[in-house]
């Protein structure tokens, strides 16, 4: 991969474009972040970095998050979205680097499965827990927990997150976990019931000495619905 140092000595007047993907998932911890281990150079020597990499001539931006995020963690066909635009002309030590950032939301099945081939290179960690992350990585984590935390109230960007049968308590786990706060059974449910998004599997899971819990599933897998 050419690097902006190289690229600068031979036409220092370009822009170059980026794409960096923060990808989330729920863990034992609560919400969690996939770091790949950066190499230093460029003069930034932070070992952690989100996955992303430079946009091709004529690449798509959406076509190179996707291929970026699959050949850097092994992880594809998960829920994508842009997020931002971060183009300080100081971002970068070599030059000018304008990066599209995107989020990436994984369900529990996809998070064990990276779990269960650890490399040195890919590791999830807790979002408040985090190392020291490359250039501005860490502002675009912070974007990008702020978008997630905001689309619960008008979206069903939250059953990207479960996996694709779940429990009530499950689905109000998840939302607890990104606002940060505890919410009322009650009304949770209530709320949920109203916006007819889901349906029930006729199935029941027992954890523990619990009562059995009635399965759900998600009536549009894949996507994701405003609430009007």
């Amino acid at each position: 991969m050419t690097t902006p140092t190289e690229l600068r000595s031979t036409a220092p007047w370009l822009v170059h474009v980026s794409t960096d993907i923060v990808v989330f998932g729920i863990g034992h911890t609560g919400l969690q972040v996939l770091l790949r281990r950066h190499p230093p150079r460029d003069g930034v020597a932070a070992p952690w970095a989100l996955p992303g990499g430079y946009v091709g001539p004529v690449e798509h931006l959406d076509r190179s998050a996707e291929h970026t995020l699959a050949q850097q963690t092994g992880v594809d066909d998960v829920y994508l979205e842009q997020l931002y635009t971060f183009g300080r002309p100081d971002r970068h030590p070599a030059s000018r680097v304008i990066t599209v950032a995107y989020y990436a939301l994984m369900p529990p099945r996809r998070v064990q499965e990276i779990r269960a081939r650890p490399t040195p290179e890919v590791r999830w960690y807790p979002i408040d827990r985090m190392p020291d992350l490359y250039l501005d990585h860490t502002d675009i984590v912070v974007l990008a927990r702020r978008r997630l935390e905001a689309k619960l109230a008008y979206s069903t960007i939250a059953f990207q997150l479960l996996a694709a049968e779940f429990t009530l308590s499950e689905l109000q786990q998840v939302y607890e976990i990104i606002l940060c706060e505890k919410l009322d059974k009650r009304n949770f449910r209530k709320r949920i019931l109203a916006l007819d998004c889901i349906e029930e599997t006729g199935r029941k899971r027992r954890d523990g000495s619990h009562r059995p819990a009635g399965l759900y599933r998600y009536k549009s897998p894949g996507e994701v619905h405003f609430i009007k």
